[in-house]
């Protein structure tokens, strides 16, 4: 007698494992972090092409590491006016290689700490420049009608205006600190960024695909922060280079005119220190030449490094290499 064997229930066999699945989230920042690299690897390659820009790096780095390890390279009583190692007004020698100041302190030593405030200033009030520029050109370009003609107009109030006297003017109603010359600066230089933004946001506006995202039901934010802001930021990084150029040499000049923290040691202070003590009718060079060919030598480099990253970023403005 044969005996039939029953019918295999599926529901009853034992499942196959499955292979664990990938969170598509996960799959998709990862996606996103490889071509965040593979795009920086190619902005470096291609920044590599300008030896302007690289020299102009290679001049900042130098004099970032100097600023940061500043208490290792001169000490941290360089700027103490009682403990000043020299006589005042000491010309350049072995123990002094750029002379002493009005009070015997070692003027190589006040150069290394004034790069802590000059950079600190102009990266800060660049920053905050470019933030406002950046928000203020997107949103008049996404909104148009009487916004857009209302901020632009303010925008060209702005333009029209000198800058270095509304941040003399902020800076000497307000309290002389550093925060006080940055946001005098940063509130004062926007506009130019916020036209070139403009522009490109309106440029950004025009293509097709924000066409899509609207019809897909993308807000207004969804559209600026999603879509426009990430084409416009090429724009927006070389633009912040070429700022903070402006941004220390304007720092520069409201600590000479007295308009500075006066608790701090900056390159401008420096060269309003000397001008009070007569160092040019005296004819005492070292005390005016280090500070101001400091500051010429970092707006270069800034304004090198910014040409090249416009060049790369915009490789149809042809700047040299």
């Amino acid at each position: 007698m044969t005996t039939e064997s029953a019918p295999t229930d599926p529901a009853q066999a034992d499942p196959v494992p499955a292979a664990p699945a990938v969170p598509a989230a996960k799959s998709a920042r990862s996606l996103a972090w490889t071509r965040r690299r593979h795009s920086v690897a190619r902005f470096w390659r291609e920044y590599r092409t300008h030896r302007a820009g690289l020299v102009g790096l290679a001049v900042l780095v130098l004099i970032a590491l100097a600023a940061v390890f500043a208490p290792l390279l001169v000490g941290s009583d360089a700027q103490s006016v009682t403990g000043a190692p020299g006589d005042p007004m000491e010309s350049p020698s072995g123990e002094f290689p750029l002379g002493t100041d009005q009070f015997g302190r070692d003027l190589l030593g006040l150069l290394v700490w004034g790069a802590r405030m000059s950079l600190t200033v102009g990266l800060l009030a660049a920053v905050l420049s470019v933030a406002i520029g950046t928000l203020v050109g997107i949103t008049a370009g996404h909104f148009k009608g009487w916004y857009a003609t209302v901020i632009m107009r303010i925008t060209d109030w702005f333009l029209v205006m000198p800058t270095l006297v509304l941040a003399i003017a902020l800076a000497a109603v307000m309290s002389g600190t550093i925060w006080t010359i940055i946001l005098a600066i940063g509130v004062t230089t926007w506009p130019t960024t916020a036209r070139l933004v403009r522009a490109q946001t309106l440029a950004v506006e025009s293509r097709p695909y924000i066409e899509r995202a609207q019809a897909l039901g993308g807000g207004h934010g969804h559209i600026m922060a999603r879509h426009v802001l990430p084409n416009v930021m090429p724009l927006v990084l070389a633009q912040t280079t070429l700022v903070i150029s402006g941004a220390i040499l304007t720092e520069a000049t409201l600590a000479f005119l007295g308009l500075g923290d006066p608790t701090s040691v900056s390159w401008g202070g420096l060269l309003q220190d000397a001008r009070e003590a007569g160092a040019v009718s005296a004819g005492h060079w070292w005390y005016l030449a280090p500070p101001g060919l400091a500051i010429a030598v970092v707006a270069l480099a800034f304004t090198l490094c910014g040409r090249a990253v416009e060049s790369v970023l915009n490789p149809r403005l042809g700047a040299s290499r």
